[in-house]
């Protein structure tokens, strides 16, 4: 198999060097195995995602020990399925194993699945637990189904578990031309919300309307902690927003706090823009306002089965058309070093895409 391999934290600058104590180009490693439990999957792509350059940074909550292969999302096919917990014996491998959660039924040989990760998609090659696999329909690319993971599953998650969403409520969204940003724009529309759309550019303006936003919020404004909350009234009817989803932190996050509405919720993703930013207590309470965060990875190792309901339900919502994963480029892996430079810049749109060169 063949892998990118992190051999020490590095910065982006690190990237592609082989003289580099940090990030080193892709590698050939020996091919994996699967546990107990476990699937293997032939990786046809692989999201990039803005964590990963935390963890190669050595600035992200979980890191690996070394060496390691970053990548949190990964598409493919079934190769081959461990014995089951508790029967460690290779010879026991078995032909299929059970999914968590709906639909029924279990991942066979051959299968089209996506897995979400700690870490290891960079690669031709993963091993996860099957808790992690999920199916998808026959008519998605690998690229679609990559670019739908992290991403999608973070957004769904705060809008619905932590925001509390309700159908026709109004939705704001800040840095909703990235990733989880963009995802974020279209299950909000497509559950039935009013969606506002805070960006920086006007190409990124043109992206979430045509992915649905009905109002485009301007963080290149001056005093967004004033200008922000202008916006959001002038463009709501004079209404505040019921839901905040807040990728960027910062300025941007002091603004949206006060674009809220009466018993509005605000959900912290992110601090993309560098400060992490603080809350006095007695604005929660003149307002009746919540504020929570999401960690979504926790979601997937102490409620599997709710993960699996929800990649269901992004699966469905896929087929009807009422979502699509917007996929700026798709690099091969080997271009690796460009595809992270696009997300560490702030000029990927949507999402980038590494592939693996499969059959």
């Amino acid at each position: 198999m063949k892998a990118v391999m992190v051999r020490s934290f590095g910065s982006i600058s690190s990237l592609g060097s082989n003289d580099s104590p940090g990030l080193h180009r892709v590698e050939s490693c020996k091919d994996l195995s699967p546990g107990p439990g476990e699937v293997l999957i032939d990786v046809h792509a692989a999201a990039v995602n803005y964590p990963d350059l935390l963890v190669m940074s050595g600035r992200y909550q979980i890191l690996p020990p070394f060496p390691f292969t970053p990548g949190k999302d990964a598409a493919g096919v079934v190769r081959a399925i461990g014995p089951a917990i508790g029967h460690a014996n290779p010879s026991e491998a078995s032909s299929s194993i059970s999914f968590a959660g709906p639909p029924s039924r279990s991942v066979r040989l051959g299968d089209r699945v996506v897995v979400q990760l700690e870490h290891g998609g960079y690669a031709s090659q993963v091993c996860a637990p099957s808790a992690w696999v999920h199916p998808i329909p026959d008519a998605m690319s690998f690229v679609d189904a990559a670019a739908m993971g992290l991403v999608y599953q973070t957004a769904y998650f705060a809008l619905v578990d932590r925001g509390q969403f309700r159908r026709n409520e109004t939705v704001l969204v800040t840095g909703a031309a990235g990733g989880v940003g963009l995802a974020a724009v279209q299950i909000a529309k497509g559950l039935g919300a009013r969606v506002l759309a805070a960006v920086n550019t006007p190409l990124q303006a043109d992206v979430v309307r045509q992915h649905g936003a009905d109002a485009v919020i301007d963080l290149a404004q001056p005093d967004l902690r004033e200008s922000l909350r202008k916006q959001v009234y002038s463009a709501n009817a004079g209404h505040g927003a019921d839901v905040v989803l807040d990728t960027l932190g910062g300025d941007v996050f002091d603004g949206a706090l006060r674009a809220l509405a009466w018993c509005g919720r605000i959900v912290v993703i992110g601090f993309a823009a560098g400060r992490i930013p603080e809350i006095k207590a007695n604005y929660l309470l003149v307002k009746n306002i919540t504020a929570s965060g999401l960690q979504w990875s926790d979601y997937r190792e102490r409620t599997p089965d709710r993960v699996a309901e929800v990649q269901h339900e992004l699966m469905q919502l896929y087929t009807r058309g009422v979502i699509r994963p917007h996929v700026m480029q798709a690099f091969p892996l080997e271009q690796f070093e460009q595809a992270l430079g696009l997300v560490s810049t702030g000029q990927a749109v949507g999402k980038v895409v590494l592939t693996m060169g499969q059959p």
